[in-house]
């Protein structure tokens, strides 16, 4: 009984998780940020030129995705560039646009979430 509740709470934590690891791209800032940075590496400066966001706004921003692995850095003299860490964002990210189109006007019309 208790490996088997032990199980279940694992379970769920991976659960938990897994929810996070998609909030982490539910932000639009921080989802701007990630499709951007799949297109190539850039530094805050070039981040604000293209999207015309804040520098604290795009600081803040790239700190979480860092803190959760989504992006990794390199020290270019006194500029820091940011990357996609792991390739998969990119291929999760084209699931979830092909889900998107194939659902829009159910998704545009959902009132729970």
């Amino acid at each position: 009984m208790a490996n088997e509740q032990t199980t279940l709470q694992l379970a769920e934590l991976h659960n938990e998780l897994i929810a996070k690891f998609f909030h982490g791209l539910s932000n639009p800032a921080r989802f701007k940020i990630a499709l951007s940075l799949l297109q190539s590496e850039k530094n805050v400066s070039e981040l604000m030129n293209e999207l015309g966001m804040k520098q604290s706004q795009i600081s803040n921003q790239l700190a979480c995705l860092k803190w959760c692995g989504y992006v990794s850095t390199r020290q270019d003299g006194k500029f820091v560039y940011y990357r996609i860490t792991d390739e998969r964002v990119r291929t999760i990210i084209q699931l979830a646009r092909e889900v998107v189109a194939d659902n829009a006007e159910q998704i545009n019309c959902c009132t729970r979430i």
